[in-house]
């Protein structure tokens, strides 16, 4: 079952001294790099919100007006989406192809480096999912739901941005109230951002961590 990818990646990174989320390496790849791993998984067409740097072929797009909060980032990026052909995003600047967009869409804000593994255990699921259900995700150890790490059905969630006066400096609870969940069990390896210095040290540890996990599993 293939899924579109909307990535968000406008935040200013205050607490990091003005850098660059997406740009920033940690375990020696760009979060941006990490996150867009899930592409290969989701199999659908992907956009990068925010004023960052992309890779070659992947659609980048902006709120208007800019800094508009993640869900005016979220209403950009479906309308981008749209313009998107089946497969993969056009490149900044290609012509809309006019190819219907799939069914489901993730949503992922950029600061979250376990993202990848995380978006494909909730493709998984997708599969046999009832038809009541809106959208799906995990949830951390205090069992809150992780609405900027999920997959959405795409007829809910612009069902959802359209009952807003406008997207802008609204938050993502509430947008997201009405809508009808289904949580993933396990999977909180994998969740996490990155907001200071000390969280990207931190996930620096846990990555170099797995690395050298993998590497003992293939030895053995």
């Amino acid at each position: 079952m293939r899924v579109d990818l909307l990535v968000l990646a406008g935040g200013r990174g205050e607490r990091l001294g003005g850098q660059d989320k997406a740009a920033l390496e940690v375990g020696g790849h760009s979060m941006l790099d990490r996150v867009l791993e899930a592409a290969a998984l989701l199999g659908g067409s992907v956009v990068v919100v925010g004023d960052t740097p992309v890779p070659e072929g992947v659609a980048r797009t902006l709120e208007d007006p800019p800094d508009g909060g993640p869900v005016a980032g979220i209403a950009a990026g479906l309308e981008a989406l749209a313009a998107a052909p089946a497969g993969g995003a056009p490149a900044s600047g290609a012509s809309p192809s006019g190819v219907s967009p799939t069914g489901w869409v993730a949503v992922v804000a950029v600061d979250q480096p376990g993202a990848a593994p995380a978006l494909a255990a909730l493709g998984a699921a997708l599969p046999g999912l009832p038809a009541d259900v809106d959208a799906v995700s995990h949830e951390d150890g205090t069992g809150h739901r992780q609405w900027l790490l999920a997959v959405y059905r795409r007829a809910a969630l612009e069902a959802a941005l359209a009952r807003l006066d406008s997207p802008r400096d609204t938050s993502v609870r509430r947008l997201v109230a009405g809508l009808r969940w289904q949580v993933v069990e396990g999977g909180t390896e994998h969740l996490g951002d990155v907001d200071t210095w000390e969280d990207a040290a931190r996930w620096e540890q846990r990555l170099v961590e797995d690395v050298g996990r993998r590497r003992d599993a293939r030895r053995r």
